[in-house]
């Protein structure tokens, strides 16, 4: 039977209850990403657009939408850390969301402790198994493809100090499943999780 195709174009509308966008591209890793304002304020957010860029040197990014306390806290300072969000860590990030004024830390709202990094001043979350120390490379404000300047950016780091829990190094090579990531997917909520149940492998053609 041949498929019947939902087709539009966006500018116009998809014509659906819900953009389809998001869960399309998707599941996606979460930029969980701790800063300290110029006054010394620490802030945590999570982006739910981010990925890895790099790998020499390693660059990860996120995209803010509007322009947030991260985003402004970045441009005064050049730093940020990713943490790693686990199912375990799932409700505390999702408390790290609310919409609080610039002088509230995160940390203390949902609950975290602030870990003192090594290379940057935003300290990194306690409680998270894998952390990122990174400086910032690039800021960039996105267009589309009139031109036109939207309202979102791009933040891109170089990662300069890495942080995992032991436990997650198996004979040396990092066990994803173990960390229990979880993943933002699309709709009003979803989020997914990675298990051992989930693994497959596929080795590149040589």
């Amino acid at each position: 039977m041949p498929h019947t195709t939902h087709s539009y174009q966006p500018r116009q509308g998809h014509g659906l209850r819900h953009d389809p966008f998001n869960a399309i591209v998707g599941p996606r890793p979460i930029g969980w990403i701790s800063t300290r304002s110029a006054s010394g304020v620490d802030n945590l957010a999570p982006y739910s657009f981010f990925n890895a860029f790099n790998y020499v040197p390693p660059i990860i990014g996120f995209a803010s939408i509007g322009y947030k306390d991260t985003l402004r806290n970045i441009e005064e300072t050049g730093e940020f850390v990713w943490n790693l969000t686990t199912r375990a860590l799932a409700e505390a990030m999702n408390q790290s969301c609310a919409a609080v004024g610039p002088e509230v830390s995160e940390f203390a709202l949902a609950g975290l402790t602030a870990l003192a990094s090594t290379m940057v001043e935003p300290p990194r979350v306690a409680e998270s198994p894998v952390t990122f120390e990174c400086k910032r490379t690039q800021i960039l404000q996105l267009q589309g493809a009139d031109g036109a300047q939207v309202d979102t950016w791009l933040v891109l780091g170089e990662v300069v100090a890495v942080h995992i829990d032991q436990a997650l190094l198996k004979d040396g090579v990092y066990d994803t499943a173990a960390a229990g990531p979880i993943l933002r997917g699309g709709g009003l909520a979803d989020y997914f999780t990675v298990g051992p149940e989930q693994l497959f492998r596929m080795h590149r053609p040589r």
